[in-house]
């Protein structure tokens, strides 16, 4: 990691979020470290995303959200934007932009603009390409790139950043097995490093191989928090999807006797 803030954890306490006049979170409390991938699982509609964007700053919410013992919501935008980067699940650049003009977008928030960046703008750009594996794309359209390989270039964007702090929103989502193992792969990559990962995964098997800790969520109140492999177990699966986890070479699922999900 090349950040100077060197590595940086978060923590949240009492995060409520409400839209449109609903509340979609409840007193939600998490912290992530460095060195570690923090999952947020859930069914569809259990607050997985809202939660990640309210952890980003990018949604209004009550309670306390903290890097470094500083409120996320007094920091200025380009501030928080140098600790917190934020991968969505698509993105929704249409422009014909290359891919390195696309990692480029990365470093404005040091003050760089494409056709003129400083040398330790460009050293960030090759090392975040290379980190994610993406320095062959380097001169293709990213709009014409599969969704793995576009998904490999916004991770090596929010790489050029320099944010510690990392938040990834479905990262493997509609990608094929090959594609999907090797963002995994640079997931554990990134958290040797230093990084403080939170990822949301819908593959539970994903969660159980490739991260640390995990928080459980169902209609926006926290189901169960521990290590992935407690929460990834029998009785809160059970609790949280209706069906009854099934463990042997690979996690498996089977309807609950009761006929719920």
């Amino acid at each position: 990691m090349r950040n100077g803030d060197g590595p940086l954890g978060l923590r949240a306490k009492g995060v409520k979020v409400t839209l449109g006049g609903r509340t979609v979170l409840h007193d939600v409390d998490l912290d992530a470290n460095p060195g570690e991938v923090l999952a947020l699982l859930g069914p569809n509609g259990a607050g997985k995303s809202t939660l990640l964007k309210a952890l980003a700053g990018l949604l209004p919410y009550e309670g306390c959200v903290e890097i470094a013992d500083v409120e996320v919501a007094s920091i200025s935008p380009r501030m928080r934007a140098k600790r917190i980067s934020y991968v969505p699940q698509r993105s929704l650049l249409r422009s014909a932009l290359s891919v390195e003009e696309v990692v480029a977008l990365g470093r404005y928030v040091h003050g760089g603009s494409f056709g003129g960046i400083s040398q330790s703008d460009r050293d960030a750009i090759d090392h975040a390409l290379e980190t994610a594996h993406a320095d062959s794309l380097r001169d293709r359209i990213f709009t014409q790139l599969s969704v793995g390989e576009q998904q490999r270039v916004l991770l090596a964007r929010a790489l050029a950043s320099d944010a510690p702090i990392l938040l990834l929103d479905e990262p493997t989502a509609a990608l094929d097995v090959r594609e999907a193992m090797a963002v995994l792969r640079l997931i554990r990559t990134l958290a040797e490093r230093q990084h403080t990962l939170i990822v949301v995964l819908h593959d539970l098997a994903d969660a159980r191989s490739t991260t640390d800790r995990a928080l459980l969520l169902k209609e926006g109140r926290v189901a169960k928090r521990g290590s992935t492999a407690e929460v990834v177990s029998p009785g809160p699966i059970r609790d949280v999807y209706g069906v009854n986890l099934i463990e042997n070479a690979r996690i498996g699922f089977e309807p609950a006797a009761d006929g719920t999900g």
